[in-house]
């Protein structure tokens, strides 16, 4: 699921101004928001098919730890400094199977799992966050050894409204894979070729891709609300040259629509 993981990092900052905007419970209370939905996302690296996803967000904030859900990711911001974020992050990337054209008849990919570290800052905004621009970086690395690669990715956002009940928050952000993962989801060998009759390619490390989307919410009241998220990526560099990437695009889009609770 990797579209959900790259894309929805940025919301990071939304929600949990969001959350703040209401009355704020004793730190001795659990309190925070849920988000659950569905959305539409590429059916792997490089498709141009796209299929339904769960899609989900949540922060959760208890003795000035908050936890963070972010699609098929996890982390923990262990900084009670409202403008500063920083934790582990441990994720799942989804398996490409059942996949129709040449690409399927490349070996399957298998479940990932992935954990490392993020880190944040906000700069400027007002009390509930409206004005602000938040940066990120996150880097994870494949411990279960489907693709045994590093992936970073980093993030810009900036929030033009934010209200008790309502924001909105727009960012651009660009990942950088190894070669491992290039050449887990990307690459070519001579079997495959055979195989499927895709060219042979191998390729290096480098940027994988750009991308930039739009995520906005409303509270109806206290406790009920929906966020909706737009945006896409495109790959570049040599993610964008694969003979994989040829069978589909460039342009990764993923939308999403969730049903949220604030507690």
């Amino acid at each position: 699921m990797r579209h959900l993981l790259r894309i929805t990092i940025p919301c990071a900052a939304l929600l949990s101004v969001s959350a703040q905007a209401q009355d704020v419970p004793s730190s001795n209370t659990p309190h925070g928001q849920i988000a659950v939905g569905v959305g539409l996302a590429p059916r792997y690296d490089g498709s141009d098919e796209l299929r339904a996803i769960p899609f989900f967000l949540g922060d959760v904030r208890y003795r000035g730890v908050t936890l963070e859900l972010r699609g098929l990711r996890a982390r923990v911001d262990l900084a009670s400094d409202p403008r500063l974020s920083i934790g582990p992050v441990l994720g799942v990337r989804r398996a490409r199977n059942d996949v129709d054209g040449p690409v399927g008849l490349l070996p399957t990919i298998g479940t990932a799992i992935e954990a490392g570290g993020y880190v944040g800052y906000r700069f400027g905004g007002d009390a509930l966050g409206q004005g602000a621009i938040q940066t990120e970086l996150t880097v994870v690395h494949d411990v279960s050894q489907t693709y045994d690669g590093l992936i970073a990715t980093g993030s810009v956002s900036y929030a033009p409204v934010r209200t008790r009940d309502t924001f909105l928050s727009v960012d651009v952000q660009a990942s950088w894979a190894d070669s491992n993962y290039n050449r887990t989801y990307f690459g070519i060998t001579p079997a495959d070729a055979t195989r499927s009759g895709l060219p042979v390619y191998r390729p290096g490390s480098g940027f994988r891709d750009v991308g930039a989307g739009l995520t906005a919410g409303y509270y109806f009241n206290r406790h009920f609300g929906v966020i909706g998220r737009l945006g896409a990526s495109y790959l570049i560099g040599d993610a964008a040259d694969s003979p994989v990437t040829d069978q589909g695009r460039r342009w990764q889009p993923l939308g999403g629509l969730t049903l949220s609770y604030r507690f």
